[in-house]
């Protein structure tokens, strides 16, 4: 397939929808479909036929609109009318009320602050491309960045407009995504490897998640583009065994790109060749590491290795590698098709560009969101988010999963950018960002943030294997009212031991909501071990029981 065929493909089906009188998407997603959504779709469809509707309104499969806390929802017609929490009962209702809009039940406000307060561009057509369906994605402008690039553009170039964006990866730690992609085009060594990390394993994270499932097209996409900017052939998405959706979905979208020639050998007709296979994680949040990914793409256990030297200099079979997390991949076609300049635009100077998060929690507009970097916490929550269920009052927000922090509510007003939310103690991470109430007990979320990552330790280094259980076991007792002074004491000591001596990310991060709840929330630690109770009513006190024998 080349460019020309492309843009015939786009021009007829542009065309076939505007001939139709209504177009609909019923998103598919995780959290609809565990709502039914697949057979709201189905259901929808079958009304149509029988009412002799079918040739004049399509209703097919969409991707995630981000509201998961309304679904399922359909939009229709690019987003005249929006359907929230629909069933399959509500099909004759719908169909009826396709000219006159639905009744309030099941209708949904785009004018909400969480949809115009988003700036999409990962999330580029949330909801209104079908994700199992490459015809879809092409007539949305997929795959012309591709060929275009291919045909017009030197690997140069492609690094050079992507030095420009300032993106920064969206996997945590931040790094320079142009610098990476600079050092593995500059290695001498091939065959280069593109690797797409899909391990997203935090507690109450999904961003990755969903854009493997609505957009994995464009994941694909994005690691051609990539491979092309610093010489691959070969390309390995690693997705959790836990995204069964996920994976089908990439593994139908590679393919239908195999069969349209936009992945493998010669792409469009070009000398350029790149090929993506699918590798399953087993679950450890521990291969979220890219050293760990490797020795787990490699076929070994999947432990950390020490750095240097850097996977983009010796990574997958000692060969140069570039890693990337999925949403860092999502912003490369875009980024190529409007220009670096327009993705440097938004953000802060530092933070450029928009992120994805996945707000969960205590909260009422759960969902997936993508903001601009520099919004206020206050904006996200209180806004987009809808604010606190049930009238009860805002306590604190946890960023990065386990590896971040609690930031509490004299923060609200901090921009979230990368340096703003590491000098409050918490960190970006991969887009988790879970809210919590009054009802919360801050030793509780940390003794379970730190049961976590003891679990998922891979046990290589003693710091992270023996320094984790130790401070699940002081945070146990502070929680159970069995704590003294001089072992809060050394919860700190380990906590500082942890951070500075452990060999990969997990064990080095791991103290970080101990750290950060110790900092705003002492006054709740000292509750518990002085006065032997829990002030949010959580954690249910065991003082030790002193026998006296006669």
């Amino acid at each position: 397939m080349q460019l020309e065929d492309l843009q015939k493909i786009a021009e007829e089906r542009r065309a076939a929808d505007a001939a139709l009188k209504h177009v609909m998407y019923v998103c598919t997603g995780t959290a609809c479909q565990s709502s039914r959504s697949e057979e709201v779709l189905k259901a929808i469809q079958a009304e149509l036929k029988a009412r002799g509707l079918e040739k004049t309104c399509a209703v097919r499969p969409g991707g995630c609109q981000g509201l998961c806390a309304r679904g399922p929802m359909a939009n229709l017609d690019n987003g005249r009318v929006v359907y929230q929490r629909l069933t399959p009962e509500d099909a004759p209702e719908v169909v009826e009320t396709l000219e006159s809009g639905p009744p309030e039940r099941i209708r949904l406000d785009s004018e909400l602050p969480f949809f115009k307060r988003q700036v999409r561009i990962a999330t580029q057509g949330a909801g209104l491309i079908d994700p199992n369906d490459l015809n879809s994605y092409i007539a949305a402008g997929g795959y012309h960045t591709l060929l275009d690039v291919l045909l017009h553009r030197t690997p140069a170039e492609v690094l050079q407009e992507v030095v420009k964006s300032g993106l920064r990866g969206r996997g945590g730690g931040g790094y320079p995504t142009g610098l990476k992609w600079s050092t593995v085009a500059k290695a001498l060594q091939t065959p280069k490897y593109v690797i797409v990390n899909g391990d997203e394993g935090d507690p109450g994270a999904f961003m990755d998640r969903a854009l493997m499932e609505d957009y994995p097209f464009r994941i694909l996409e994005g690691m051609t583009l990539a491979a092309y900017a610093v010489g691959a052939s070969q390309g390995y998405i690693y997705v959790r065994a836990e995204y069964p959706l996920a994976v089908k979905r990439l593994q139908n979208a590679i393919k239908q790109a195999q069969k349209q020639n936009l992945l493998g050998s010669n792409i469009g007709g070009t000398p350029f060749s790149f090929n993506v296979e699918i590798r399953l994680g087993a679950g450890a949040f521990v291969c979220g590491e890219e050293t760990a990914l490797i020795a787990s793409i490699e076929g070994g256990r999947g432990t950390p290795c020490p750095r240097p030297p850097y996977p983009a200099e010796s990574g997958l079979w000692g060969k140069p590698t570039l890693i990337n997390n999925v949403e860092t991949i999502a912003n490369v076609v875009p980024i190529l098709q409007h220009g670096g300049d327009r993705f440097a635009s938004i953000g802060t100077a530092k933070s450029k560009g928009t992120k994805v998060f996945a707000l969960s929690g205590r909260i009422n507009n759960t969902g997936l969101i993508e903001v601009p970097m520099g919004i206020t916490l206050r904006e996200i929550i209180f806004e987009i988010g809808g604010g606190i269920p049930e009238g009860k009052k805002f306590k604190a927000v946890q960023t990065g999963g386990p590896s971040g922090g609690c930031i509490p509510e004299q923060h609200l007003d901090m921009p979230v950018d990368y340096e703003s939310l590491t000098s409050v103690g918490s960190i970006m991470g991969s887009g988790g960002m879970i809210v919590m109430d009054e009802t919360s007990c801050m030793v509780d979320v940390a003794k379970y943030f730190m049961e976590f990552s003891m679990a998922e330790s891979c046990g290589k280094c003693v710091p992270c294997r023996v320094g984790t259980a130790q401070m699940y076991d002081l945070l146990c007792k502070i929680s159970e009212g069995r704590a003294t002074l001089d072992e809060l004491a050394l919860l700190e000591a380990l906590c500082d031991m942890v951070k500075h001596t452990s060999l990969c990310g997990l064990g080095q991060s791991a103290p970080n909501p101990v750290i950060s709840t110790l900092r705003f929330f002492r006054d709740e630690y000292l509750a518990h071990i002085v006065e032997k109770r829990c002030p949010a009513g959580v954690c249910q006190m065991k003082p030790e029981v002193v026998e006296v024998h006669s």
